[in-house]
């Protein structure tokens, strides 16, 4: 059995190949993919990877960071939709087995940092 970071960074590249049979033999039978942000949920190993399938435009996903440790992990993720760039940060549970049993996703947006600090920070 690998470990989480392992299992996570495996997820991702199986996700950007399109390798959607490793992709699923990654995944619980009864995985979870939560979107808080859009209030969403994905249940089971079936629809994770319709999901996937069908996700609209050209998108690919390229992993700044990871870390894992027992059954958890995370990673920071940059993924560029049709040519514009997006970041992701996703949260990751393991089963037992070894397998990815819940998927937490957050798609943050920018936005222009609160009037008072600019003479502490440097913007880019």
């Amino acid at each position: 059995m690998r470990g989480a970071e392992a299992t996570v960074l495996a997820y991702w590249a199986a996700c950007e190949a399109r390798d959607w049979d490793t992709f699923g033999g990654l995944l619980a039978d009864d995985v979870v993919y939560d979107l808080p942000q859009t209030r969403e949920l994905i249940q089971g190993r079936a629809a994770n990877l319709q999901f996937n399938r069908e996700y609209p435009g050209d998108w690919h996903v390229t992993v700044t960071r990871a870390v894992g440790d027992g059954r958890r992990a995370a990673t920071w993720t940059a993924f560029t939709v049709d040519g514009t760039p997006v970041p992701a940060t996703t949260f990751f549970d393991l089963d037992g087995s070894g397998r990815i049993a819940r998927i937490t996703e957050f798609w943050p947006e920018p936005y222009d940092p609160p009037v008072g600090r600019e003479h502490l920070v440097q913007r880019y």
